[in-house]
C-alpha cells in the first residue's frame, strides 16, 4: 500500500480478507474490459446477421479490449455524468475506425447487466470450489473422529452423548445443502441478452427492418458468445433484480452454516475440548499472554453476520423497481454484490483453514462425558433394577431424589459427581453393573455409521465433481 493510500479508507474485505482472485473479479479492469467484450460480441453478431459492420472494425475493437484509458474515461464521465457513454467515448478513441458502430442498438444495461451476470456466474463458480474444499476437509475430520464419544448438548445443557465426528457431520451437511443450492442457482443463471431500452427489442427490430427472426437470432448469438446457454425470456430495461435477491439468499445460507460451525467451535474451545489452529508466534491477547482465542471462528461469525444482512437489502431493491426500472438500484448494487462475494470468499477460506487444522483433546472430552454420564445412564439403571425385580415407580423416585442431590452438591461444592456411590448404597440397586451400563459406546447409537453413510452418499460425489477442491491448504493473510 502506498503512503498516499494510508490517508484514505481501505476496504478490509480487499486489504485483509478476500482472495486476490475474487478481488480481481470485481475490479474496474475486469468490469470495463468485459463491457468491451460485450460490445465486440454485439458487433460480431450484428455483422453475422447482415448489418454493415466491417471485420476491420471488429478487429480494432478486439485489439483494444484491455487497453483502457481510465483517466480519459473519468474525464468523459465528469462531463457527461454517464458512465456507459463515457466508456463508449473512451473505447471509440482507442479504435476510431469502429467508433460509429460501438453500442449499436443497445441500451446501457446491455453492458452493465450482462457484465454483472457474467461476474455473478464466475463468482459463484469460485465460491462453489471453495465450498467443496470446506466439505472435503470437514468430511475427513468427521470420519477421523466418528467413534469418539462426547457429551451432547440440547439447549446448551448436557444431553445424550454423540460423537465428535457426528457433531461435525451436522456442520458438514449444512454446507452440503448450501452447495446444492448454489449449484442450482448456477444452472438456472441466464444472461440479459439484447433486449433494448425497455425490454421490447424495438431498436433491434428497427435495425433489422422488422425481421423479428433475426432479432431473436441476435439474442441467441450474443448469449452464446457470453458463455450462456440462453438469455432471460423477458426483461425490463434491466434483468429482474429478483436474480440478485436469489443469489444473495444463497450466499447468506452459506454464511449461516459457517456462523453455526464457528459458534460451536468457540463454545467447544472454551471447554478445552477442541481448538482451532493456533500458530507458534500467534498472540491471543495484548495483555493476557496466556490466551489462545478462537480468532478464526470469531472472524467467520463476524463476516457471516455481514453477509446474512444483505438479503434484506436485495429484497428491498427488487420490491421497489418501478415498472421497467428505476436507477435507485445502481449505487446500492455497486456495494452489495461485490462485497457479498468478497465476504463469503473470505469466510470459506477461513473455514477451510479451520477444518484443516482442528485439534481435538480426547482426554478432556472423556472427562466431561464421565462427569455427566451417571445422569445420562439413569434410565439404564432403572431398567436394570426393574429387571432385577424392583418396583419401577419407587426406583424412579429414588433416582430422582439422588440425582438432584448429587447435582446440587456438584454445583455448591464443586465436588465430583457421586450419584453412583449414592445409588450403590440403595438396596434396590445392589447388584447393578453401573460401570457396564455407563459405557459410552452404548449411548451413541448409529452415530459412526451415519457419518460414514453421509460421506459415501453425499461427499464422495462432490469430490468427484470438484477434484481440485483437495488442493494446497489455505494460508490466512492476517
Amino acid at each position: 500500500m502506498t503512503e498516499a493510500a494510508n490517508d484514505q479508507y481501505q476496504n478490509p474485505l480487499i486489504e485483509r480478507y478476500a482472495s486476490k482472485e475474487m478481488s480481481s473479479l470485481w475490479s474496474p479492469q475486469r468490469k470495463f474490459s468485459t463491457w468491451r467484450k460485450l460490445w465486440v460480441a454485439l458487433a460480431e453478431s450484428e455483422a453475422e446477421l447482415g448489418l454493415k459492420i466491417g471485420q476491420n472494425q471488429i478487429d480494432a475493437m478486439k485489439a483494444n479490449i484491455e487497453n483502457i484509458d481510465f483517466e480519459a474515461a473519468a474525464r468523459h464521465e465528469k462531463e457527461k455524468r454517464h458512465d456507459v457513454m463515457a466508456h463508449v467515448e473512451t473505447f471509440g478513441e482507442a479504435c476510431p475506425e469502429a467508433k460509429g458502430i460501438i453500442h449499436l442498438g443497445a441500451t446501457s444495461c446491455f453492458v452493465t447487466d450482462n457484465t454483472d451476470l457474467i461476474l455473478l456466474k464466475e463468482g459463484l463458480q469460485m465460491l462453489v470450489g471453495r465450498l467443496a474444499a470446506v466439505i472435503d476437509r470437514l468430511a475427513d475430520f468427521a470420519l477421523r473422529y466418528k467413534d469418539l464419544p462426547c457429551l451432547g448438548f440440547t439447549h446448551l445443557q448436557p444431553a445424550q452423548p454423540t460423537t465428535v465426528g457426528k457433531r461435525a457431520s451436522l456442520w458438514l451437511y449444512d454446507f452440503i445443502m448450501d452447495l446444492e443450492e448454489m449449484e442450482y442457482r448456477l444452472a438456472k443463471l441466464k444472461c440479459r441478452g439484447v433486449k433494448g431500452t425497455t425490454g421490447t427489442q424495438a431498436s433491434f427490430l428497427r435495425l433489422f427492418h422488422g425481421d423479428a427472426e433475426k432479432v431473436e437470432q441476435l439474442d441467441q448469438l450474443v448469449a452464446r458468445k457470453l458463455g450462456f446457454a440462453e438469455s432471460f425470456p423477458v426483461t425490463g430495461q434491466t434483468y429482474s433484480r429478483k436474480i440478485d435477491s436469489q443469489i444473495m439468499e444463497v450466499l447468506s445460507g452459506v454464511a449461516q452454516s459457517a456462523h453455526k460451525m464457528g459458534n460451536d467451535i468457540r463454545i467447544l474451545q472454551s471447554r478445552n475440548e477442541l481448538e482451532e489452529p493456533f500458530e507458534i508466534k500467534q498472540v491471543g491477547s495484548s495483555a493476557m499472554a496466556y490466551k489462545r482465542n478462537p480468532m478464526r471462528s470469531e472472524r467467520v461469525c463476524s463476516l457471516a453476520r455481514f453477509v446474512m444482512s444483505l438479503p434484506q437489502n436485495t429484497a428491498a431493491t427488487i420490491a421497489t423497481q418501478w415498472m421497467e426500472r428505476t436507477l435507485d438500484d445502481s449505487a446500492n448494487r455497486r456495494l452489495v454484490l461485490p462485497q457479498g462475494f468478497l465476504a463469503l470468499d473470505a469466510i470459506l477460506m477461513i473455514c477451510q483453514n479451520i477444518a484443516s487444522g482442528l485439534v481435538v483433546y480426547p482426554q478432556v472430552i472423556t472427562k466431561h462425558l464421565e462427569e455427566q454420564m451417571p445422569f445420562m445412564a439413569t434410565e439404564n439403571f432403572l431398567m436394570a433394577a426393574v429387571e432385577a425385580g424392583g418396583d419401577r415407580q419407587a426406583l424412579h423416585e429414588t433416582i430422582r431424589e439422588q440425582s438432584l442431590a448429587a447435582a446440587d452438591k456438584m454445583k455448591h461444592t464443586g465436588s465430583p459427581n457421586d450419584l453412583i456411590e449414592r445409588l450403590q448404597a440403595e438396596p434396590a440397586f445392589w447388584g447393578i453393573d453401573f460401570i457396564g451400563e455407563m459405557a459410552p459406546e452404548r449411548f451413541i447409537g448409529r452415530a459412526p455409521e451415519q457419518v460414514v453413510a453421509l460421506v459415501e452418499k453425499y461427499v464422495e460425489p462432490i469430490r468427484a465433481r470438484y477434484p481440485d477442491a483437495t488442493a494446497e491448504p489455505i494460508e490466512l493473510r492476517v
